[in-house]
This record gives structure tokens, sequence and C-alpha cells, in this order.
């Protein structure tokens, strides 16, 4: 399946020897995880912007498949966006910031948790959420994938999937140009901590296993949002050329993950069950797993 997972995501040669150290042995390892279980085995996956979080979930699904029979499901909380036109009357009632789609607030989270529990229950069948970033707006819902269950895993992928609330104390210094200057009275990031508290950490606690690939820090996301601008500009898709951004365009954008982005690669590790490190490269260096030592 190597070959053929490669051609279709575009990766180098060297990914073979990724899969087989690191998502292989994962992969066994929730085989594990769901044998005898009574419902579909939820796993949390989280990593920042360019991490590799679709490609990992992405192998996962076709590996188990493959060499398990294993029907799983992967869902992206990008899938679950707020249109531009619901942003928008948020950004007229609470703050301008919320337009721009990514943080806590800007997703339809009643949706995350209807379908999550839609998947836990047999005989049905569950139309999976799309949104399309270059329409800025959800896909129709006759576009939506539809899988019939039981399923065996789910795996749910997200930028900020997993991070939880910041104490007050913690939101009084600002993280960066952006929140100092357009957030001065802090009501933003205040407003995304208790959507976070209120409405995200109560489905975390679905998830059965949690997995991070942990980058070396922000400036390296800053830095791989940059790569994959380069690689747009070099494609010879006009669609994607209509979304390239500038260097200054692309900072100012990756401000507004900046302070969950940090948050979550200081406290997420130590609550999650298998922890990637990744260098600079993108590549997996070394691997923190509580299972390890059990």
């Amino acid at each position: 399946m190597f070959a053929e997972f490669i051609t279709k995501h575009r990766l180098n040669d060297d990914f073979i020897d990724t899969a087989k150290q690191w998502y292989v042995p994962l992969a066994e390892q929730l085989v594990v995880h769901h044998e005898g279980a009574k419902r579909p085995f939820y796993v949390g996956l989280n990593g920042c912007q360019g991490s590799g979080k679709s490609t990992l979930a992405d192998f996962i699904q076709q590996y188990l498949a493959e060499n398990h029979a294993l029907k799983v499901v992967v869902l992206s909380l990008d899938d679950f966006y707020l249109s531009r036109q619901q942003r928008a009357e948020l950004a007229m009632k609470v703050h301008p910031l919320l337009q721009t789609r990514g943080v806590p607030g800007t997703h339809d989270i009643a949706m995350a948790k209807l379908v999550l529990g839609h998947l836990a229950e047999t005989g049905t069948e569950v139309a999976l959420p799309k949104f399309s970033k270059a329409m800025d707006n959800p896909l129709s819902s006759m576009y939506w994938p539809v899988v019939k269950t039981p399923v065996d895993i789910v795996i749910f992928e997200g930028w900020c999937w997993g991070v939880t609330a910041q104490s007050a104390s913690e939101l009084e210094q600002s993280v960066n140009s952006l929140e100092s200057e357009q957030d001065e009275r802090r009501l933003w990031r205040h407003y995304v901590n208790q959507q976070l508290k209120t409405h995200y950490e109560p489905l975390y606690e679905m998830m059965d296993y949690w997995l991070m690939l942990q980058a070396p820090s922000f400036d390296h996301v800053f830095q791989w949002r940059l790569e994959q601008e380069k690689k747009l500009a070099a494609s010879t898709d006009p669609a994607a050329q209509s979304h390239i951004m500038t260097t200054r365009q692309i900072c100012d954008f990756i401000q507004h993950y900046q302070r969950l982005t940090e948050h979550g690669l200081q406290t997420l590790p130590a609550r999650c069950d298998q922890v990637f490190k990744l260098d600079k490269n993108r590549q997996i260096i070394s691997l923190n797993s509580k299972e390890a030592y059990a």
C-alpha cells in the first residue's frame, strides 16, 4: 500500500521508513485497544498547522482497512467551521477577529457532537460535514460523504483538538501584535477561551485515546506555513494560486493560532497516550508513550 499512498499524497519515498517505524506500530496498537470494544474506539489527534495530521489519519484508515478489515472514519475539526455569514454575525456581536475561521468559537460544535454521537449507533447512516476553504463556506449537504455504521474506529483530528482553556491570569498578557493591537480589551481571547471550556472540553471526554504530533515551537509552524504557500505558488492549479498569501499576510493570519498552539505544546503532551516529537523538517525524532512504561 505504501507506493499507492505516497503517490496519492505526493510524499517522498522517505515516508516508507517513517510509516514502518512509527505509523504501523501505532496502528497495530489501536487494533489491540479496539478488540473487544462494544462501540467505536475514539481517537483524538492533535497537531499544529502543517504537522502531518491528515497524512497520519489517512494512513491509519487505509492500513487498518487493508490489513485488519476495520472500518475507520476520519473527521477533521476544519470541516465543522461556521459559514462566512455566521462568522460575520459573530464578528459584529462579539469581536471583529471572529470573522477569521480557526479559533474555538468559529466551529459548529453542536454538529460535531451530533456526528460523533451518531457514529456510536448501529444500523444508521451518518453524513459527514465538509468545508470548502476555497469558498470559505461549508459544502452543501448533498456533497457530504455518508458512512454506514457500525464503525470500528473514529479518528478526530484538529489543530486545537484536546487543548484546554487557559486561566484568567494567562489571558492578561498579549502573545503577539495581533492581540495587543486588535484585542486590547481582551474580549476576543476571553470569548475563545470560554468557548473552549464550555463547548469543546466536554467533547474531549468522548475520546478514548489521544495522539499528538508535537512541533518544536510555534516559530517552526510559521516556517511550515510559508513552505505550504510556496508550493501553492508553484502549483498549476488556478484555484490554488488565487488564494496565495504574502509573507506578511501569513504572519498576520497565523497569529490567530499562536496563543492556543503554544499553550497546547506546553500542556497537551502530558495528557496524551502517544506523542510524536517532530524536528524542524517535520520528521519524527522520538516517541513518548504512556504504554511504553505500563
